[in-house]
This record gives structure tokens, sequence and C-alpha cells, in this order.
């Protein structure tokens, strides 16, 4: 910092004090003398000299409370305008106050303006109170601040975290970019060995006559496979699938049909002629009548 800026900057520290002395000074004399005035116009209105220091108090202290009312309310709300209104009527008063002391040349004022003077402390007492429950409201109704934080992503289990690519990556090599192919060498299926428990039954079931499909069908194998087996009895008999069918050869291997479940059959509806039903009158018995003799 230059010799010139610290010049300035010591020039308005001290213009801030001076302003700040001053407006303590003028203020203090004014709330003096308006005090003396104000307390003076009771007294002329006929207020107890011992309780006229109240008056001016009332005046002042309702000014101040709606000035603070003003600073604390949100901007363009009710309770601001609210205050803004008490502050503009408490000025007024006190303004008027100190021009009709100075008119009424310590002569006692006239009635209507003696009652003027008595209904400002009620009228100030319900002012005072409808904004003490305002501000208590504001600060109850204030917002509270909330510092959004920037989300911090957390990778979930087994993903790897990847920073950001940047605006100019690094050149990669390309030997080490694409690895280089691996020969794999293929592995011999080894041979299955049948169970020679199925080739017995098969070349006993083939020597009782039975042909390739049934014996595949029997043991749960292709016809191929069922001759393969029947074929291989001996080391000297050779399986010759020239003298198969090719039919049976390809035929596929039967699947095992699942049980079936017994059908109900019910038994056939015969009709029942039902006679119509005739209604019957009912017969009225007659009542013997006793006809006397020689009636006639």
């Amino acid at each position: 910092m230059s010799a010139a800026d610290q010049h300035k900057s010591t020039a308005m520290k001290w213009a801030r004090w001076s302003a700040a002395v001053i407006i303590l000074a003028v203020g203090a004399a004014a709330f003096r003398l308006s005090f003396t005035t104000l307390q003076d116009l009771a007294v002329l209105a006929r207020v107890p000299k011992s309780d006229a220091w109240l008056f001016p108090l009332i005046v002042d202290g309702t000014i101040l409370l709606a000035t603070f009312g003003v600073l604390v309310s949100p901007s363009k709300t009710s309770e601001q305008r609210f205050f803004l209104a008490v502050l503009g009527i408490g000025a007024a008063v006190s303004v008027a106050g100190n021009s009709i002391h100075a008119m009424a040349s310590g002569h006692p004022l006239p009635g209507w303006a003696a009652a003027i003077v008595a209904a400002v402390a009620p009228i100030s007492l319900l002012a005072d109170t409808h904004g003490l429950a305002l501000l208590f409201r504001t600060v109850q109704r204030a917002p509270v601040v909330v510092t959004e934080t920037a989300p911090v992503s957390v990778p979930a289990a087994g993903e790897v975290a990847v920073d950001p690519v940047s605006a100019d990556p690094e050149p990669v090599d390309s030997a080490t970019a694409v690895p280089a192919p691996v020969r794999v060498k293929p592995v011999a299926k080894k041979p299955v060995r049948p169970d020679p428990k199925t080739i017995a039954r098969a070349v006993e079931l083939h020597r009782d006559g039975m042909k390739y499909a049934d014996i595949a069908r029997e043991l749960g194998v292709s016809a191929r496979t069922a001759a393969k087996y029947a074929k291989s009895a001996t080391a000297s008999e050779s399986v010759d699938y020239e003298t198969v069918p090719a039919e049976v050869l390809d035929a596929p291997t039967p699947a095992l049909e699942p049980e079936r479940a017994p059908v109900r059959v019910a038994a056939p509806v015969v009709p029942v002629r039902v006679a119509p039903v005739r209604p019957v009158r009912p017969v009225q018995t007659m009542l013997p009548v006793a006809v006397p003799a020689g009636g006639f």
C-alpha cells in the first residue's frame, strides 16, 4: 500500500469517528430539548408536575420502538408498514407538541388540547404492546439459511472410482493399449465309457429278438446307441450300421410318457317327467237347513 492510500484510509477513519460523535452529540441535545419542552407541555395540559416527565418518555420511547421495528421487520410486509405508520405518527406528535408549547407561551392549554395530550399515553401503550407482539412473531418466522454443499459421490460395492477425464488426456502407447492375443490349445475330450450292465442288457434283449427301437425305448437311449450296445457282445462281432434301417438309427430317444390320472365320467342325466300340478278348489260343505213342517 502506498503512502497516499494509507493517508486516505486514515482520513476515512477520522471522518467516520467524527460523524459518529457529531450524531451522538446532536441527538443528545435534541432529545434533551424535546424532552424538556414536552414535559412543560404536559404541565400546561394539567398533568401533575411530578409525573410530567413521563409524557416525553412515552412519545420518544414509541419513536425508538418503531425505528427498531422498521429495521428488524422484513421489507414490504404488514409488520414493516405498521412500524412505519407508528414512526410517522410519533414524529408528528413530537413536532406538534413542541410547536404547541411555543404557541401557548406558558398559558394553560384549552380543554380540547389538554384532551389530546391526555390521549397520547393510552394510544402509545396500545401501539407499543402490538409492536412488541409483532417483533416476537417476526423472530419466530425468521427463515433458516441452509447452505448447500456439493454432493459427494461414493462408489458402491464392486465399483471403482474413476477420476474425471481431463481436457488434454495423456497419449497412450498403442503397444500397451491392446493386449496381444493368447493362443489356447484345445482340450481333448475323454471318451465316456458305457455302463457294462447297460451293454449286457442290450445284448440280452437283442438275442431275445427285440428290435433296436424297442431296445432303445427300454434302455432310454437312441436307436444308434442301442444297436452299438447290442453288437458289442464279443470282440469278433462289430456294429454294422448298413444293416440297420436309417429311420431306426435316426429315430429320437423316446421320452417317457407321464402317467395320466384317471378321468371320471359323470353318469348321464336322465330326464324326469314331472306331472303338472292342478289347482284344487276347496269344497264348501253344506250345512243342514231345518225346514219347519207345513211351511210351504
